[in-house]
C-alpha cells in the first residue's frame, strides 16, 4: 500500500479552516498533522511514496452527489452517460461518491431493479458509488422487500408524485411507503409535483400550438411543486416517517419545507446548480443557437423545471441554503443528446426526455457562490460533502478529513480558473454542455480517491472499476 502526504494547504471542514498536513496510508487517512510537525519525524515527506504540494490552496475532503441517474430509461431512450463515463466525469470535477438511483417500474420487482443496476455499475465507476431505491409501484411484494434494503445497504428509497403511468404513486401508496420506511429506518425520498394536473395542463398547452421546450415550464408550475411538497409533508407527518424532497426549484416550496422544520418535523430539501443560475426565461427560451432554434431550450429541460429569474426562485434557493431550509446540492445528473434524444420532443415539449448533466461542474459552480458571497467556504463544504455524508449514512468514512476517514480529498485552488465548455471542460458522453460559458473563479488541482490520485496537472490517471459499492448506514441527520 502506498503513502501520500498533502502539504502546505489549508484543510477545510464544515465548521472551521486551518493549515495542516494530511497524511495517508493506503486507502485512509491516518494524520491531520500541524504544518511541519514532527510527531511523525522529522522528515515525514521523504518517507511517503508521494507528497502534494498544496501551498495556497484549499484541501476538501471529496465531494458526494447523491442524486444521479447513469444509464436511466426515460422518454424511449437512456440517458447518455454510462457509470464509466458519468463517474469520470464526476472525478475531474472533484466528486469521489455519487449515490444512483435502482429503479423498480410498475410490474416489475424491486430485487430485479437492484440486480440490474447493480450489473450496469459493477467493475465500471472511476469513483465510489452506492445506491437509493425507487419505488415505482407499491404493492405487498415491494412493501415485503423494502425490508430487506437495509442489509444491502440501501438506506433511502424515492417515490414520484409525477409521471402518471411511468413512477407516479398515488396518495395511498406514499402512506402505506412512508409507514414501512418509518419502521424500518428508511429516508423516505420525494419527487414532488402534482402530476395528473401537470398532464392536463400539458396537454392544453400543447393544443394551443404551444409546443416549445419554453412551455415544459409553464405546464410544470410553481403550484404544482407547492402543492406536492406540502401534501408530500403532511403524510410524513402523519406518518412519522422523515422526509427528503429532492431537486427543489420553487421558492413556494422551500417555504414548505421551512415551516415544517420551524414545527420540529425531519423534512429537508435538496436542490440543484441549475435552480440556483439558470432560468425560465434565459434557458427554456433560449433560441440564440442556429442549428436549433426555438428547440434550444431543449438542453434545459428537467423536472422540476427551470423557475422565472422574474419571480426570484434563484435567489430563494441561495437563502434557503443560507438558512439550512436546503440542506445540500446534488446534480440530478441525467444526461442526454440533443441529437437522437431531446430532439425526440421537437414540435411537443412533452416528449423531450428530461435531463440536464452537470455531475462535472457541482463543485466548481458552488464554489462561485463563495466567490460572490452566497455562501461561506465552510458551507460549500457542508453542502457537497459533508452534508451529504450525514443525510445518507456514510458519515465518518466519507465527507470529513478525519484519521480513519477514507482518503477521499481535493485539492482547490482559489486562484486557478476554470472555463466551463464543450470544447474546455467536457469529459460527459452528452454532446453538449448545460453549462457553455460559465466562468468559475477557481480549478480543482487534485483529486484522491480512497488514496488513489485520479486527477492531477497530469491529467486523468484513474480506471473504471476503481470505485466501490457503498454499503450505506441508516441516516445520520434527524433532529
Amino acid at each position: 500500500m502506498s503513502t501520500l502526504l498533502v502539504t502546505g494547504g489549508t484543510v477545510v471542514s464544515s465548521t472551521g479552516r486551518t493549515e495542516a498536513d494530511v497524511l495517508v496510508d493506503g486507502e485512509r487517512i491516518v494524520a491531520v498533522l500541524a504544518p511541519s510537525s514532527n510527531l511523525l519525524g522529522t522528515d515525514l515527506a521523504s518517507s511517503v511514496d508521494r507528497v502534494v504540494d498544496a501551498s495556497g490552496k484549499y484541501v476538501i475532503p471529496g465531494g458526494i452527489d447523491a442524486h444521479t441517474h447513469m444509464q436511466l430509461p426515460f422518454g424511449g431512450t437512456e440517458a447518455i452517460d454510462t457509470f464509466e463515463t458519468g463517474t469520470i466525469a464526476a472525478a475531474w470535477g472533484g466528486t469521489t461518491s455519487i449515490i444512483d438511483f435502482a429503479v423498480q417500474t410498475q410490474g416489475t420487482r424491486v430485487e430485479e431493479g437492484l440486480a440490474a443496476w447493480h450489473e450496469k455499475a459493477r467493475g465500471n465507476c472511476a469513483v465510489d458509488y452506492g445506491f437509493h431505491q425507487i419505488v415505482g409501484g407499491v404493492d405487498e411484494h415491494s412493501l415485503k422487500a423494502m425490508e430487506t434494503l437495509v442489509d444491502e445497504g440501501i438506506t433511502s428509497y424515492k417515490m414520484f408524485m409525477a409521471y402518471p403511468g411511468v413512477f407516479y404513486a398515488t396518495d395511498d401508496q406514499i402512506l402505506r411507503a412512508m409507514q414501512k420506511a418509518r419502521e424500518l429506518g428508511l429516508l423516505t425520498m420525494m419527487h414532488a409535483e402534482n402530476g395528473p394536473a401537470i398532464d392536463v395542463l400539458a396537454e392544453q398547452l400543447y393544443n394551443q400550438g404551444k409546443t416549445t421546450p419554453y412551455f415544459h415550464g409553464i405546464a410544470r408550475a410553481w403550484q404544482m411543486e407547492e402543492e406536492a411538497t406540502h401534501r408530500a409533508i403532511m403524510l410524513a407527518d402523519l406518518t412519522g416517517a422523515p422526509l427528503y424532497v429532492v431537486h427543489v426549484s420553487a421558492k413556494q416550496a422551500v417555504e414548505q419545507l421551512a415551516a415544517a422544520r420551524n414545527r420540529g418535523q425531519n423534512v429537508f430539501g435538496e436542490t440543484c446548480p441549475q435552480y440556483l443560475y439558470l432560468s425560465l426565461e434565459e434557458q427554456l427560451g433560449a433560441t440564440g443557437d442556429p442549428t436549433w432554434g426555438d428547440f434550444e431550450g431543449a438542453k434545459w429541460v428537467c423536472s422540476t423545471p427551470l423557475r422565472s429569474r422574474e419571480e426570484g426562485h434563484q435567489d430563494a434557493m441561495w437563502q434557503g441554503l443560507r438558512t439550512n431550509d436546503l440542506q445540500m446540492v446534488s446534480t440530478d445528473h441525467c444526461p442526454f443528446c440533443m441529437k437522437d434524444q431531446k430532439e425526440l420532443g421537437r414540435g411537443d415539449f412533452r416528449a423531450i426526455p428530461n435531463g440536464i448533466g452537470s455531475i462535472e461542474h457541482r463543485m466548481d459552480l458552488l464554489y462561485q457562490g463563495v466567490v460572490t458571497g452566497q455562501i461561506s467556504l465552510e458551507r460549500w463544504v457542508e453542502i457537497t460533502s459533508t452534508t451529504p455524508a450525514r443525510m445518507f449514512g456514510l458519515h465518518g468514512r466519507k465527507g470529513v478529513i478525519a484519521p480513519g476517514a477514507d482518503a477521499d480529498l481535493v485539492v482547490y485552488d482559489p486562484n486557478g480558473h476554470t472555463s466551463i465548455g464543450y470544447e474546455k471542460t467536457h469529459h460527459s458522453a452528452m454532446d453538449h454542455s448545460a453549462w457553455e460559458g460559465f466562468e468559475i473563479d477557481g480549478h480543482v488541482d487534485v483529486v484522491v480517491s480512497r488514496g488513489s490520485v485520479l486527477v492531477d496537472d497530469d491529467g486523468f490517471h484513474g480506471r473504471a472499476g476503481h470505485g466501490q459499492y457503498l454499503k450505506r448506514g441508516l441516516t445520520q441527520y434527524l433532529t
